[in-house]
């Protein structure tokens, strides 16, 4: 069993940052990838960034330059930092990891999804 905890969601204004944290925790043996999704209502839900066990990222091409994954494999956690944000930033972000259990088993876990408002 693995748990997903994200945090950092919240209210901001136009032109300010936030900085959502996905830790998990559980049976997990190792990490692979993990990353950021988001979702409107009315539409599917879709990559905002994503890192590798080795460091390696990408992003959506229309986000590059305003938001930074990183992630600290000794806390299995994930981090996305959200700068200069607009308006149609507004969405529920959802953390998305990659993972081998102990029994050798690999999972996709889904976090329950932080609501991030911006404010014009």
């Amino acid at each position: 069993q693995v748990q997903l905890v994200e945090s950092g969601g919240g209210l901001v204004q136009a032109g300010g940052s936030l900085r959502l944290s996905c830790a998990a925790s559980g049976s997990i043996f190792r990490i692979n990838a993990m990353g950021w999704y988001r979702q409107v209502p009315g539409s599917q839900r879709e990559l905002v960034a994503s890192v590798t066990s080795g460091g390696s990222t990408n992003y959506a091409d229309s986000l590059k330059g305003r938001f930074t994954i990183s992630r600290d494999n000794a806390k299995n956690t994930v981090y996305l930092q959200m700068n200069s944000l607009k308006p149609e930033d507004r969405a529920v972000y959802y953390c998305n990891v990659d993972i081998l259990t102990y029994l050798d088993q690999r999972i996709n876990y889904w976090g329950q999804g932080t609501q991030v408002t911006v404010s014009a």
